[in-house]
């Protein structure tokens, strides 16, 4: 499955690793700059670097705030589907039993594979969501059969049941593929703040101090706030996972029924 995301092909620690040797670098430059700087006679004290430094930092901790923000809203609403679908595949199951034999079993047949269909993540993910299309398909075809020589109240609350199962299979595939941090604000957040650690190497170079300690605690602080966002962001990826906990106590309950 394609993604919108280019940094999606990037190991989330590999990219961290990057990151952080990037803006170190970052830094060193900006340090060396403003020593050859301050050598030519320009003295940190005399211009506004040091506004300038602030004012950048003080930028990318607000676009950090709202990139956070964006990264975790997207990630309560994937984990508010999963918990959604598996009440629709559960209140659809149940109502199957409306449906006159052999409707109602194939239908329950159908869905108790489509159930761990839709916990699958990572390398499978692809053909999970292909087999997904396909029992739903069935599904429906049994539906509209039962619909057409039996069409009755009960029956249209079971197709409707079923109506929303397929529904909510798209909002994932949307909120997964497609309802993504933009791939310009994250570029454009670390972008800035690999020029924000080089004007603050800058700004030590030109008043020739400077803590290694510091810049390194800086440097890891402000990777683990674009980590957290790479990693919320990040659907089936990284280290921070949504939940499927809901559809696997629907698989249990399902399995356990006679």
């Amino acid at each position: 499955m394609t993604t919108q995301q280019p940094l999606d092909n990037i190991p989330i620690l590999l990219f961290l690793l990057i990151f952080v040797l990037v803006n170190v670098a970052a830094y060193e430059i900006g340090y060396r700059a403003g020593l050859w700087a301050q050598a030519r006679g320009q003295k940190g004290e005399e211009g506004p670097t040091g506004i300038v430094v602030g004012s950048v930092l003080a930028l990318m901790a607000f676009l950090l705030a709202i990139t956070v923000g964006m990264a975790s809203d997207r990630f309560d609403n994937r984990r508010g589907l999963v918990l959604a679908e598996a009440n629709a595949i559960g209140t659809t199951y149940l109502r199957a039993g409306y449906l006159s034999e052999p409707a109602s079993s194939e239908s329950r047949e159908l869905l108790t594979e489509y159930v761990p269909l839709r916990i699958a993540t990572g390398e499978g993910l692809e053909d999970a969501i292909q087999r997904s299309e396909e029992i739903q398909r069935e599904l429906w075809t049994i539906a509209e059969d039962v619909a057409r020589t039996e069409g009755s109240d009960v029956v249209a609350l079971y197709i409707e049941s079923l109506n929303e199962v397929i529904d909510l299979h798209e909002s994932r595939i949307v909120a997964g593929v497609y309802a993504r941090v933009p791939p310009t604000i994250l570029w454009l957040l670390i972008g800035g703040i690999i020029l924000s650690l080089g004007m603050v190497g800058y700004n030590a170079g030109l008043d020739k101090k400077r803590s290694p300690i510091l810049a390194i605690v800086l440097i890891l602080s402000l990777g683990a706030v674009v980590w957290l966002v790479v990693d919320l962001d990040r659907p089936s990826d990284g280290l921070i996972q949504t939940s499927q906990q809901p559809l696997i106590d629907l698989q249990e309950t399902i399995e356990a029924l006679p």
